[in-house]
């Protein structure tokens, strides 16, 4: 065994980037107030090569220090726009026909190892590392998703989160 250099990888440029083709999940970031955990969105839609990011509210937005430390350049190969109100991308991406999921947990949340519905076209919503997503948002949820923990604590970092769910999605829409 031995570790593959960068070269080996064989990975897409910037511009072979752009034009491949991405899995239709939209990332929405709901006031995140961290720019580091906003950097982790852009790098882990990069690597399941995501439609786009939405960032919402509070959240921070590209060029910033703290994005770019640990997005390492994926600002430059995700797309991304920034929407004040979270409704009205909600609303917005319903109209096109997106199921919209909010990572939460509540009284009718489904774990995302029970969710298994293949849908064409999917929203995530990640929401503010302490309160969690938007109340107003919630009766616009197809469904509300959460993690199951074993632990003391209540949640995951939101970027970490966001990896997991990324992940599983992805897989699920590849296949």
């Amino acid at each position: 065994m031995k570790k593959l250099k960068l070269e080996e990888l064989q990975r897409l440029d910037v511009e072979g980037y752009k034009a491949s083709k991405k899995i239709p999940i939209v990332l929405i970031a709901d006031s995140i107030r961290s720019g580091l955990n906003v950097g982790a969105f852009f790098r882990t839609a990069d690597a399941f090569a995501i439609e786009k990011i939405i960032l919402c509210g509070l959240s921070p937005q590209p060029p910033h220090k703290e994005i770019n430390k640990s997005a390492i350049g994926a600002t430059h190969s995700v797309d991304w726009e920034y929407v004040e109100d979270i409704k009205k991308a909600v609303l917005k991406l319903q109209q096109e026909q997106y199921t919209i999921l909010g990572i939460e947990q509540t009284n009718e949340s489904i774990p995302l190892t029970e969710y298994k519905e293949k849908t064409e076209k999917l929203v995530v919503i990640m929401g503010n590392e302490v309160d969690g997503l938007s109340p107003a948002i919630l009766p616009l949820l197809s469904n509300a998703i959460e993690l199951k923990q074993y632990g003391t604590k209540h949640s995951l970092n939101v970027a970490v989160c966001a990896g997991i769910v990324l992940h599983h999605f992805a897989t699920i829409l590849r296949s």
